[in-house]
Formats: structure tokens, C-alpha cells, sequence
């Protein structure tokens, strides 16, 4: 995704790479984006990008939801909540 790559060459000297400083790239990135211009970000995707997009966002999504419900049974939870806005 050229945003990425974008955000990546702007950051890669500034940052460690750690996953703290990820999340508060995309954080701070997505804060500052209305609802259309995320939109617009969409519209320039293909089809694979789109793809992985829907994935990632499902497959965290759905983590959530089972860490939710077995919250407080025995089975072990590895899910790490984060807030992705």
C-alpha cells in the first residue's frame, strides 16, 4: 500500500520499529483523518489490498470477541486488546 510505504520512508529514522511506536503512528495518522479521507484511501486500494485490509481487520475482531467471552474461564487468553481507533 503506497500510504504505507509513504508513512514507512517518513518515520523509519525517527522511530524504533517497536510495536509501541507502530501503534502510536497509526494512531496519531488516524486521528488526524475524517472519514473521508479514509474513504478515499480505500477507493485507491486493489482488490488484494483490500483483501488483506478485511482480514487483518476480521481476524482482530474476531480475537476480541472470544478473548471477551472467555474472559474470566480457564482457558488461557494470548489475545493483547489494542485500541485501533
Amino acid at each position: 500500500m503506497k500510504l504505507v510505504d509513504e508513512l514507512y520512508e517518513m518515520y523509519r529514522d525517527k522511530l524504533t520499529g517497536d510495536e509501541e511506536d507502530i501503534d502510536m503512528l497509526a494512531f496519531a495518522f488516524l486521528e488526524e483523518m475524517s472519514h473521508e479521507d479514509l474513504l478515499a484511501l480505500i477507493q485507491e486500494v486493489d482488490k488484494q489490498e483490500l483483501f488483506n485490509l478485511m482480514g487483518i481487520y476480521l481476524i482482530e475482531s474476531l480475537k476480541g470477541k472470544f478473548a471477551q467471552e472467555e474472559y474470566g474461564q480457564q482457558r488461557t487468553n494470548t489475545y493483547h486488546p489494542r485500541n485501533i481507533h
